[in-house]
């Protein structure tokens, strides 16, 4: 199950930013979880030309330890918002943390929902990246190996052949054949 944290802050746009001095208006903030395959939508109301600052982090829940594990490589985040006219104002991808914005060119309630980009390939992409560093691990070893029988051999040749061409040379003298 991934986890997401996430902060949704409405910032006034410059033209309100001398209404932004007369009154104090706080910033929201949203904190949630959703599993793998879910998607959770909301809808804030924000008015014309503001500026929304989403901050996130997607992380893996592991259930036996029951802490958050470190993003996964490939682990993200998809931030789809639309208008009150039902038109895309941002559809993007994002990676495993980060920060999303947009601005609100009408006013009314805006859809903001979000999901994790994860399939079971991309949750388990951790372990696979950790089986290829084995397997190349491994490979190296082994071609290590390879490398030095070869060079083993290669000196235990020479050496028969020297002593075989001594052997015969004293062989050949003995018989006074050469």
């Amino acid at each position: 199950m991934a986890g997401v944290g996430a902060r949704l802050l409405p910032v006034m746009g410059w033209s309100a930013l001398m209404l932004l001095a007369l009154c104090t208006v706080g910033a929201q903030g949203l904190y949630f979880h959703i599993g793998e395959t879910e998607k959770r939508c909301f809808i804030e109301e924000i008015p014309d030309e503001t500026m929304v600052i989403g901050n996130y982090r997607t992380q893996m829940w592991d259930k036996q330890k029951e802490v958050f594990l470190p993003s996964t490589p490939g682990l993200g985040m998809h931030v789809e918002v639309k208008d009150p006219d039902s038109k895309v104002v941002l559809s993007r991808q994002y990676g495993s943390e980060g920060r999303f914005t947009f601005t609100s060119h009408t006013p009314g309630d805006h859809q903001i929902c979000l999901h994790s980009n994860s399939t079971k390939m991309a949750l388990f992409a951790g372990g696979k990246l950790y089986r290829e560093e084995r397997f190349r691990l491994t490979s190296e070893s082994t071609n290590q190996r390879v490398l030095w029988w070869s060079i083993a051999q290669t000196v235990i040749l020479i050496l028969t052949g020297i002593w075989q061409m001594r052997h015969l040379k004293s062989f050949f003298e003995a018989k006074k054949l050469v």
